[in-house]
């Protein structure tokens, strides 16, 4: 059974840091992606960034300088070092795993296996 566990969310101020982390168990990245994806209140979840079986990468325009998508195939956990975050970065984040590719413009209906989410809250 494949299944995600997110982590590495908390509170930071406007311009911090934060390294959330998605631990996978029963899968390979070698014929598994992970996308991160994000939902603030009141709004539809959107891609953040993703790293796909073949090692490529997918960022949204908004992550792009700021955010970088990395994994540690020893550790099975894929990483999403984020910079420089903006209070408009405030939202709960998924990991999302799929074979070969995860996209990230919706409908994110084929993504069976979803992680818990962990919130990130940045302060002005």
């Amino acid at each position: 059974e494949v299944q995600l566990q997110a982590s590495g969310g908390g509170r930071v101020q406007t311009g911090g840091s934060l390294r959330l982390s998605c631990e996978a168990s029963g899968l390979t990245f070698d014929d598994y992606g992970i996308g991160w994806f994000r939902q603030a209140p009141g709004k539809e979840r959107e891609g953040v960034a993703s790293i796909n079986s073949d090692g490529s990468t997918l960022y949204a325009d908004y992550a792009k300088g700021r955010f970088t998508i990395s994994r540690d195939i020893v550790k099975n956990t894929v990483y999403l070092h984020m910079n420089n975050l903006q209070p408009e970065d405030t939202a709960v984040y998924y990991c999302a795993a799929d074979r070969g590719m995860v996209y990230l413009l919706g409908p994110y209906g084929y993504l069976k296996v979803w992680g818990q989410g962990t919130l990130v809250t940045v302060s002005s």
